[in-house]
């Protein structure tokens, strides 16, 4: 049995057909979704970096969210700022 990758697939955000996060693109559009991402960019790098006794996995997180971020800011530059 291989090691689960926590951080680039965790296990309970693949549930069904969709990724949570490619439901949330949907459901919000890539516009709206870069702050859902800021957002997850700021808890985990936040106070919870060092309370909840995983500051790198945390660390790691912080770094998926803002490279999402980024990938969508490419997507919605000059459509909507």
């Amino acid at each position: 049995m291989g090691s689960v990758d926590l951080v680039n697939e965790p296990p309970h955000y693949n549930k069904g057909n969709i990724e949570t996060i490619d439901y949330i693109i949907d459901a919000l559009g890539e516009y709206e979704a870069i702050s859902y991402c800021h957002g997850n960019v700021i808890k985990y790098t936040g106070t919870r970096l060092w309370e909840k006794g995983k500051p790198i996995e945390d660390a790691e997180k912080a770094v998926w969210y803002l490279n999402k971020m980024i990938e969508l800011m490419k997507k919605t530059k000059g459509v909507n700022w």
